[in-house]
C-alpha cells in the first residue's frame, strides 16, 4: 500500500469515527426527547421534569402559556398526580448540533387526540455526560389559507374579553 492510499485509509477511518459519534449523539437526544413525551403520557412527573434543566422554559399554545421549570411543575403536577397525562406522538424530526456539540435545536411534527398536528420545537443543553431540555415551545400548526380568518377569530376574541374585564 504505497502513502497515498495509506492517508486515504486513515482519513476514511477518522470520517467514520466522527459520523459514528455523531450518530451517538443524536441518539443520545432522540432517547431525552422520546423520554419526555413517554413521561408525559404516563403521567410520571419525576422523569417528566428531570428531562428540564433548571432554568428551562416550556412555551404553550396560548400566548400566556411561558412557564419557567417551576411554573410548569406547579401546572402539570396536579394532572400527573391524578394520573392524567397527554400524549404526543412525534414524528418528522429534526436535530441540529451547535458548533460546539454543547447545545442542540429540534423541532419535530406531533400527533396529539385534540389538538391533531402539533409541532415541538426547542432547544437541549449537555449537562456533563446528559442532555436537558432548556426551552420547549408547543405550537399548533396553522395552515397559511387559514391564517387570516383565524387571526380575524383571535381579534374578535381578545376585543370580546378585553370587554368583559
Amino acid at each position: 500500500m504505497n502513502l497515498m492510499q495509506r492517508t486515504l485509509l486513515c482519513f476514511g477511518l477518522i470520517l467514520g469515527c466522527a459520523e459514528t459519534m455523531a450518530d451517538t449523539r443524536k441518539q443520545l437526544v432522540v432517547k431525552v426527547l422520546d423520554s419526555f413525551h413517554q413521561a408525559a403520557a404516563q403521567a410520571n412527573g419525576d422523569k417528566y421534569f428531570s428531562l428540564l434543566a433548571d432554568d428551562a422554559v416550556f412555551i404553550g399554545t396560548d400566548a400566556k402559556e411561558r412557564w419557567n421549570k417551576t411554573q410548569f411543575e406547579r401546572f402539570a403536577n396536579p394532572y400527573f398526580s391524578n394520573g392524567q397525562g397527554w400524549i404526543y406522538l412525534p414524528r418528522d424530526r429534526h436535530i441540529t448540533f451547535g458548533n460546539d456539540a454543547q447545545v442542540v435545536w429540534f423541532d419535530e411534527l406531533l400527533d396529539n387526540e385534540n389538538y391533531g398536528e402539533c409541532r415541538g420545537s426547542g432547544v437541549l443543553v449537555k449537562h456533563g455526560e446528559s442532555w436537558l431540555i432548556t426551552q420547549y415551545h408547543l405550537t399548533i400548526p396553522l395552515p397559511n389559507e387559514l391564517a387570516g380568518e383565524i387571526v380575524q377569530r383571535i381579534f374578535s376574541y381578545k376585543e370580546k374579553n378585553k370587554e368583559a374585564h
